[in-house]
């Protein structure tokens, strides 16, 4: 299925980006990708972002940087 026809039928439903983005990481049986969809239910900031260092980490890639980067694209 495109990308896009996705997003727009989520749209066209009314959904919010979040929920869009909860009902998409959902239908993931990805163990990892479940605990983290639990943690940002459940608030866990810190747990979310600890993953994401360790998979940037994996990467060969560093997070601090490719984060303040985002955020400077973001303002």
């Amino acid at each position: 299925m495109n990308p896009i026809n996705l997003i727009k039928g989520f749209i066209t439903k009314g959904l919010t980006p979040e929920n869009m983005i909860m009902n998409i990481m959902q239908k993931n049986s990805n163990p990892m990708m479940n605990r983290l969809v639990n943690m940002a239910k459940n608030g866990d900031t810190q747990g979310v972002e600890n993953f994401a260092r360790n998979i940037f980490n994996e990467k060969g890639r560093n997070f601090d940087e490719e984060f303040s980067a985002f955020m400077k694209q973001i303002r």
